[in-house]
This record gives C-alpha cells, structure tokens and sequence, in this order.
C-alpha cells in the first residue's frame, strides 16, 4: 500500500467520521497554509523571473543583516552567477519554500489592486494657481506607543495631539481640509488640483512638475492615525457609480463633475497622509521596507500576514482582459486599504499604462508566500516530482 493511498484511506475515514458525527472540519485558519510544490506555482516557468532580480537585490543589504537565511541566499544572488531565469529559478528552490495563503472561510483567492506613481503640478510658493497644500510631517502630532504595555496595540498607528492638557486624536481629513487650517504654516508644497492631491495620498507617493518644469519627488512621511476608508465604496451605495464601472478613473471623473459635493464625498475617507521631499527620485518611491520599489515587480501587503521582503508568488489576470497576469513579486510595501492573508497591491511604476492599470486593478487572485526552508520545515509530507 503506497504512501498516497493511506493518506487518502485516512482522509476518507475521516471524512466518514466527520458525516457520522454530524460536525464538519472547520476550514483551515486564515494566514500563511501549508507548504506546497513549485509545480503548484501556475506560470512559473514563463514568468521572466530575472526582471525581480533587481528587487531582491535592493531588499538584500537589509536582510541580509537581520537574518543568516536571507544573507545566505542574498551572497549567491550577488555572486555573479544569477544572471538568468533558471539560475535565479534554481537558486529560490534551493532557498526557500512556497507556502498557499489561505484568507476567509479557507479560500484561497482574494483581491489583487494596483498602485502608481503620479505626475502633479506644484510649486513652493502658493498663488492663485497653487493654492491647495500638501503638508510635511506637523511638528504637533503625537505618536503613541503603548506596545510594551499594551501588545494588541502594537502594531496600530497611534498619532494624537495636546489639546487642554489632554491628548485627543489627531485631526482628521475634515479638520485638516477646513477653514480653520489647524496646519498652517506646515505646508510642503502647493498643488493646482485638490482631486490630484486627494489621489496622490492614497498613491502614498509621487512627483511634483514646479513651473520651470522641473520636478521633484515627494514620499510618504507619515499618516494622521484615522482609518482608511475607499470612497468607492460610498459612491456605490450612493447609486452615484456602478459596481462594475469602480475605478480610479471614474472616481476622478465623477468628483471633477460633481464639485459641489467633492469635498463630502473625500472627506468620509478621514485618513490623511503627509509627505516629505525625496532625492533619489530617478530610482522610483521607496515603500515601507525603505527600499525603491521595482515597477511591477513590487507589492504592499499586510506585513502582519507576510513579513516585508517576501517574495510572493502572484496569480491573478489583468483588469479588462482574461490575459493572465502572474509573476514573482517581493513584498515592499504596505497600505491602509491592504489588510488581510489574500491581499496585494502591486505597484505599477509611472506613466499612462501605470496610471491604467492601477486604476482599474481589482481583479481576484492567488498568492504564495516564498519562505526561507531554514524557517518552516514541514515539507515532509510533500510528494513532488
């Protein structure tokens, strides 16, 4: 009796079992699943694979130091040697192990977005032209870290201020945006476009075009600790756009036709994010992991689920086509909106086609974590070719 009939002789048996007690095996918890074979991974051995190379080399200085796995596999990457699919594919399978993820319920699929980098016009002086801002880190605010008092609080973002010798909640996008301008004087730049301003904060980077034409970029600094909240979602409630027709490009479209109610649609989105001047601009944004991100080769997740610097495995097609769409991604990035196992948002670089993509990524899909075999070794079980 081989290997592979007593596992599905047991699996029968308690399935039987199951349907004689009337209780069925809940399904598997959300989170990183079992290990499984590479044959698993559908497009692996189409995917140009050496395109991430640069991706993980970036990543590696860093990791490199934090983990003896990481700097193992980061000295063969460097070596020299790595300069072609196979040998980038030879050298992931010796190093690590892919892993399903598994989200609610015990599926495996969930919602793949994109993000990118957009173009604005600015200036460093306000004038009839540039006058809506975009703010620097406000020396005022707070973070609060009750971590080692509190540990389900550690990992949340805790930003408030002092007002009447209490510490309340930091001000919101409403607060922020009012006539009150509780930021005064904490200006970064001016914009032409408050639309473009509202959508670079959920890009959460981008560049500036001043009006000499020259540009600068600006990157993430910090976020005001309020929620996130996709004002898609209430435009669809609204009965103001359809479900099917949700985009970056219909929301743009819809809040520069509707002016009037612009300011109340965006402002049920409390988040607000601030912005600091980058100098290595040509080498795009840098994400969480304060690394550049590679165009199409880099994605935010929850980095509770999926430690930073992973490569994943992504499974999904573009949007408005059945044309597949899967390739190794490295985990670099995090976002507001990106929470859950079965969640990316894969950055898009610049430029129209970016720009496309991104606003209209919303596409079901498949991830697998990449892990170090030093890690997790539960491979035991498998029986691949």
């Amino acid at each position: 009796m081989g290997p592979l009939f007593v596992r599905l002789a047991l699996l029968t048996g308690m399935a039987l079992l199951a349907g004689c007690s009337g209780k069925v095996a809940p399904p598997p918890s959300p989170g990183l699943g079992p290990a499984v074979c590479w044959d698993n991974l559908r497009g692996w051995n189409t995917d140009n694979l050496i395109e991430a190379k640069q991706a993980l080399e970036r990543q590696c200085p860093r990791l490199a130091k934090k983990s003896e796995h990481w700097k193992t596999a980061c000295d063969a990457l460097t070596s020299g040697q790595i300069d072609t699919n196979n040998a980038l594919s030879a050298l992931l399978k010796q190093h690590f192990q892919p892993h399903t993820l598994i989200g609610l319920q015990g599926k495996n699929e969930g919602l793949i977005t994109g993000y990118y980098e957009p173009t604005l016009r600015g200036s460093f002086n306000r004038d009839t032209t540039y006058h809506y801002p975009l703010y620097k880190r406000p020396e005022q605010m707070l973070t609060i870290d009750f971590g080692d008092r509190l540990p389900e609080l550690k990992k949340q973002r805790l930003r408030g201020r002092i007002e009447n010798n209490r510490v309340v909640p930091f001000y919101s996008r409403q607060e922020i945006d009012s006539s009150k301008q509780p930021l005064k004087g904490e200006e970064l730049l001016w914009i032409d476009d408050p639309n473009a301003a509202f959508f670079l904060h959920i890009q959460g980077s981008g560049r500036v075009e001043l009006p000499d034409g020259s540009l600068v970029g600006v990157g993430y600094a910090d976020q005001n600790g309020q929620p996130y909240y996709a004002i898609g979602k209430a435009l669809v409630k609204r009965g103001y756009i359809d479900a099917a027709d949700i985009s970056l490009q219909s929301i743009r479209a819809w809040l520069e036709s509707n002016p009037a109610k612009a300011d109340e649609i965006k402002n049920l989105n409390p988040s607000y994010i601030f912005f600091t001047l980058r100098h290595d601009m040509e080498n795009g944004p840098r994400g969480s992991l304060n690394v550049p991100l590679t165009p199409e080769r880099s994605i935010a997740v929850d980095r509770s689920i999926i430690p930073l610097g992973t490569p994943v495995w992504v499974d999904t097609e573009l949007p408005k086509s059945k044309q597949p769409y899967q390739r190794l991604m490295i985990a670099q990035d995090t976002g507001g909106a990106i929470k859950g196992p079965v969640r990316a948002d894969v950055f898009f670089g610049r430029g129209e086609r970016a720009e496309q993509l991104a606003g209209h990524m919303k596409q079901r899909g498949q991830l697998y974590a990449l892990i170090p075999k030093q890690i997790i070794n539960n491979t035991a079980d498998l029986s691949c070719n």
